[in-house]
């Protein structure tokens, strides 16, 4: 009788010890699951962030007007600021990345060194109007090889997390292709030394962004953080879920949600600002099977799902489509005038529907009382200030923050100039050109209106 007990009880606690060892090792793979897709996410960014550092000088090269070369300029500081960021999110702190990290530096310095001073009393000289076509053509470079290593990612499905272990470890990451990849990218930014930065570069404080702290609402807790992760997602209850607040040296205080969601048998991951729990972006980690529904189904998809969550006075701006998946911006209207300092931008997996990418910041930080009057140009006085070889496609009123970082309210034109498309703002007010956005195409996505 007691060695059946003893049997018994021994049983037991192996089953319970294998039951509390399967679910440390869930929750693990959901904290890794978690940080590989920060670590791609960062990726990803960093290359939009390169590919828009490169327009964007290549912009200037073709600017007449002083006053639009200023805040052009930068922009282009901005950028490299980004990029920055985007590196400083990946595993890298052992990877001799500097050479690349020390060129975007001087690139935002000799940027920001021209854009502050009175260009109508010294306007860009001969030497530098050189040196920006060469850091164009570097820019060119960079883009091209980091896109190398973005193809290789995708196309063998390779994990950031095997970096972080490679560099973590004694063993030799040499054969890693993401390092080996980057090291690349570097080895090339060393040949960059005959770039003239000129005789003297300005010194760049660094820029704290508050816009955060305007958010409306309290400070939410965890537990409601889950709570309101389950009403925006419309999850059952059997979803099993994990809720962590981000690291320091975020530019916010917010929760990442790690959801498993049985139905789907898919991850699911959201983050919601600590004051008041808005949702910033959601992100669903499955395969998209093959297309069954058409990109303009996939844009009633996405709308349809800002209307239940009473954000209806929403526009689509621009749509396109990766492989099976359709990507959508909306951008807020008032008085059918685009509000492009709040834009969603949406992701729908084309095989069935559902929305498994949403990005809502700049729809959360942009909102504020608006009181827009009517423009001081007509239309056709707009279309007057514009080159006069663009053939214009559509027209609308948009209100943006131009480089400056003012709002203004605008003509917005989508024209074209032989085989490139353009989306061009015009001040309605004094003419201005606010802004030159080239495009890859019509539909292609506007992340920086």
């Amino acid at each position: 009788m007691i060695r059946t007990i003893l049997i018994t009880l021994l049983a037991i606690a192996v089953v319970g010890t294998g039951y509390w060892g399967y679910k440390e090792h869930q929750e693990k793979n959901a904290v890794l699951i978690n940080a590989e897709n920060n670590y791609q996410r960062a990726f990803h960014d960093l290359n939009f962030h390169v590919d828009a550092l490169e327009e964007k000088i290549g912009t200037t090269l073709a600017m007449n007007s002083r006053q639009q070369l200023s805040p052009a300029l930068a922009e282009v500081w901005r950028l490299t600021s980004e990029a920055h960021n985007d590196v400083g999110q990946l595993p890298l702190a052992l990877i001799p990345f500097n050479k690349t990290e020390e060129f975007l530096t001087n690139i935002g310095e000799f940027s920001y060194r021209i854009a502050i001073r009175d260009l109508e009393k010294k306007p860009l000289s001969d030497q530098e109007y050189k040196t920006l076509e060469k850091l164009h053509q570097n820019a060119s470079e960079i883009k091209g090889e980091l896109r190398k290593v973005q193809s290789l990612v995708m196309k063998e499905n390779l994990r950031w997390m095997d970096v972080e272990l490679a560099l973590a470890t004694e063993a030799d990451p040499q054969d890693n292709t993401i390092i080996d990849g980057l090291k690349t990218v570097d080895k090339s930014v060393e040949g960059y030394s005959e770039v003239n930065w000129g005789p003297e570069m300005t010194k760049i404080s660094d820029i704290k962004d508050n816009k955060y702290k305007a958010l409306s609402g309290k400070e939410i807790s965890k537990k409601e953080a889950k709570d309101l992760a389950f009403k925006f997602l419309n999850l059952k209850k059997g979803s099993k879920v994990i809720v962590e607040a981000n690291g320091k040296g975020s530019p916010y205080e917010a929760y990442r949600v790690s959801i498993n969601e049985p139905d789907t048998k898919s991850n699911i991951y959201m983050e919601l600002t600590k004051k008041g729990g808005h949702p910033v972006w959601i992100l669903q980690d499955r395969n998209v099977k093959k297309a069954k529904i058409s990109l303009y189904e996939g844009s009633q998809k996405a709308l349809k799902f800002l209307k239940n969550h009473a954000m209806d006075q929403m526009e689509l701006s621009t749509s396109d489509q990766y492989d099976n998946i359709g990507i959508f911006t909306y951008v807020k209207m008032q008085d059918d005038v685009r509000i492009y300092p709040q834009t969603i931008t949406i992701k729908v997996a084309l095989d069935n529907g559902d929305i498994i990418g949403y990005e809502g910041m700049n729809y959360l930080v942009g909102e504020k009382d608006r009181k827009i009057g009517s423009p001081s140009l007509s239309i056709e006085e707009a279309k007057g200030k514009m080159n006069p070889k663009l053939k214009i496609m559509e027209n609308h009123q948009a209100m943006i923050v131009n480089d400056l970082g003012d709002e203004v309210h605008c003509y917005e034109f989508l024209a074209t100039l032989g085989n490139e498309t353009f989306r061009i703002f015009i001040n309605a007010d004094n003419g201005y050109e606010e802004k030159v956005k080239k495009l890859d195409d019509p539909n292609t996505p506007v992340n920086s209106m």
